[in-house]
């Protein structure tokens, strides 16, 4: 499963938008280090299902007439603070827990009311501008630290008559999440010496970044804009880095509203429908939220995670099927399954996603669209439908 962390100074409301996007009660309180252990949970992110394309509506768990919702996890941890690659604040234990995240999600407060270190101030008075490039410094030199701590390490290598600087980086730099193909794909644009006593610390430096970008791209949620100064959010929005308006509140409480049957409502809906029966006070929120909504294009919570995982890590979605007339499994349930893949993946990859047994036994695939055979090298397309034939 993909994994999606969510990062930012303290009080920027990354724990209110983990619970609206999962639904899992945490503390969430107005001061700084509200989070001190991570939470761990599972979200979703939003695609149109291929049932649209068929007469009657799939019956899988996570399909809301068409609009279907795949697994992801979500991690929440510390506050961010400046100086956190040096231990300030709980910097080493937040940093440590991105590790294994695919993508991250910086959450800023982007109406200006928190100052750097997150303690609470006006409205306005900090400029989240500065919020935005933060993230990606600590994390640069918290990788740089890692890789100056271990290079004597890779200077001893060097005697060997064996030595090879690429495989040797790519076992040091697997611990952060990076694959020996990103290894070799950061070191082919980099212009180095193959004696790593020659690197310079800004060499160094300049890989860590090289590989923090490639192997940990961020996505910045501009939160709480429900109560922001428009120019701050499109001052963000003008900047050459993605940016998605959120309001983590406002999706809570849509999504508990939703669970009261108060409101028609789903996560990623661009505005809610009043359905129940609420109060004049329910109804004025309710509307000052939905005009909010419809100024910058909803929360935003379910966007940006969206654009972490289909943009940003460019996956595709793919249904697994045993039978490619119906698109259901053995039991009769209509496009049950859905996996993440990144772009370019096959139908074996998709067979392996499924089970490394399956993987194994492959034999070919059928398109459920076309009804046709596709090679091994197919490249899977968004939504596509797909039987996998294997011997086990």
């Amino acid at each position: 499963m993909l994994s999606i962390a969510l990062a930012g100074k303290p009080n920027a409301g990354k724990s209110t938008f983990y619970t609206a996007a999962t639904m899992a009660e945490v503390d969430v309180a107005n001061y700084p280090f509200t989070t001190i252990d991570a939470n761990r949970g599972v979200s979703h992110v939003r695609t149109v299902c291929p049932c649209l394309e068929r007469d009657e509506r799939c019956n899988a768990d996570n399909c809301e007439a068409g609009k279907r919702y795949v697994p992801i996890e979500l991690l929440d941890v510390a506050g961010l603070v400046p100086g956190a690659h040096e231990g300030k604040g709980l910097g080493n234990q937040f940093l440590d827990e991105l590790t294994n995240a695919d993508v991250i999600v910086n959450v800023i407060d982007a109406s200006g009311g928190t100052n750097a270190k997150g303690e609470p101030v006006e409205i306005g008075e900090h400029d989240p501008l500065e919020d935005i490039d933060f993230v990606e410094e600590e994390m640069d030199l918290w990788l740089a630290g890692i890789i100056e701590r271990n290079w004597e390490g890779v200077e001893r290598k060097s005697r060997s008559p064996d030595f090879d600087i690429d495989d040797v980086l790519a076992d040091m730099l697997s611990g952060f999440g990076a694959s020996p193909t990103q290894i070799a794909t950061v070191l082919r644009d980099l212009d180095y010496p193959e004696d790593p006593i020659q690197w310079t610390d800004d060499l160094r430096e300049e890989l860590a970044r090289d590989v923090r970008r490639r192997t940990k791209p961020i996505v910045v949620a501009a939160n709480k804009i429900d109560v922001a100064p428009q120019e701050n959010v499109e001052k963000l929005l003008e900047l050459d880095k993605p940016v998605i308006p959120t309001t983590a509140e406002g999706e809570l409480a849509l999504r508990r509203a939703a669970e009261a049957d108060l409101v028609d409502y789903d996560p990623g809906d661009e505005t809610p429908e009043i359905s129940g029966d609420v109060s004049d006070a329910q109804r004025e929120a309710l509307e000052d939220l939905a005009e909010t909504m419809e100024r910058w294009g909803g929360t935003g919570v379910q966007a940006a995670l969206d654009y972490a995982v289909y943009d940003l890590l460019d996956h595709i979605t793919a249904y697994p099927v045993q039978d490619a007339s119906k698109w259901s499994d053995g039991s009769g349930n209509v496009l049950p399954d859905a996996f993440l893949l990144p772009e370019g993946s096959t139908p074996v990859d998709l067979a392996y996603a499924v089970h490394t047994d399956i993987g194994e036994g492959y034999l070919h695939a059928v398109n459920g669209k076309t009804s046709r055979e596709v090679s091994d090298g197919y490249r899977l397309e968004e939504g596509d439908v797909i039987k996998i034939v294997s011997t086990n």
